[in-house]
């Protein structure tokens, strides 16, 4: 089984965070997961396909915003919040809000 790359804490990059956080694809990922403590691939409702969607979590995995956990076939996917914050005080928790008082129509549009 091949072993999942996920940078230390001390070797988050913020200009890595911040392109993984710059697509809107990626920014919903996040925002889905924050809805809960951990989730499957099959449990994040993106609009695009599978492929596409494995590509997002592994630019949000390599950048240290996602752990992604092995579980047998399944993936289990949770945010790196508190790895973070003690890295970024209040980064993650500010762009996840600018990205909730988006509307949900032009949320929709950067999606597509």
């Amino acid at each position: 089984m091949k072993i999942l790359y996920h940078p230390d804490k001390a070797e988050i990059n913020l200009s890595n965070v911040l392109y993984a956080l710059s697509d809107p694809i990626r920014l919903l990922i996040v925002a889905e997961l924050g809805k809960s403590t951990e989730r499957t691939c099959g449990d994040i409702n993106v609009p695009v396909v599978k492929s596409t969607a494995s590509h997002h979590i592994r630019t949000l995995r390599e950048a240290g915003v996602v752990n992604v956990r092995v579980q047998g076939t399944q993936r289990f996917i949770s945010v790196r919040s508190e790895d973070l914050e003690l890295r970024f005080p209040g980064l993650l928790a500010s762009i996840m809000n600018a990205y909730e008082t988006t509307s949900d129509e032009k949320r929709n549009l950067l999606a597509e």
